[in-house]
């Protein structure tokens, strides 16, 4: 089955976006079929931690949830200007609210904690991020890939291409 038709938006930050979690779960979503549309806070052109460059589709602000099948914020050093953001936290709350899967990767996932999303969740992050993860009620369990329910959240580039696996595999339900 394959996944014609399905809409992902992929968050990236305005600069160090972490390269290899933008681009393997890209590549693998499109090879399923899946249009992907990137989103930013900014429209210029955003390189990532190892020198992607790459320029957004539209501005993270004018996403609309309903739009889309799945949301996904992208890692890397950039990510931590979502941490707190409350248009990236309404977005998200909003797809998860929808019933669709909502992921996250990397250091990307403490948007969802702030946002609400993960307190009693099983969840993973980069480990650096770990001590302010689990203030957030979050139940961190250093896999490299984790799911419960609709939410799937990864813990760094090595993890990319399964994260990406299990968010087409959510997609498919």
């Amino acid at each position: 089955m394959t996944l014609t038709g399905k809409k992902v938006l992929m968050v990236i930050a305005s600069r160090e976006f972490r390269d290899e979690e933008y681009q393997k779960p890209r590549k693998i979503l499109e090879s399923e079929g899946v249009a992907v549309t990137v989103a930013c806070s900014s429209m210029n052109e955003s390189t990532g931690m190892l020198g992607l460059k790459v320029r957004p589709d539209i501005l993270l602000k004018d996403a609309k949830p309903e739009q889309y099948d799945a949301v996904i914020f992208v890692g890397g050093m950039g990510a931590t200007e979502y941490w707190d953001d409350p248009v990236a936290h309404a977005l998200a709350k909003s797809v998860y609210g929808a019933g669709k899967p909502t992921a996250a990767i990397c250091l990307a996932p403490m948007t969802l904690a702030n946002a609400g999303l993960l307190q009693g969740k099983k969840a993973t992050i980069w480990k650096d991020a770990v001590p302010d993860f689990k203030t957030k009620g979050v139940v961190y369990t250093g896999s490299p890939v984790e799911q419960d329910g609709r939410l799937i959240t990864g813990s760094g580039p090595e993890a990319a291409e399964s994260f990406a696996r299990a968010l087409v595999e959510a997609l498919r339900k």
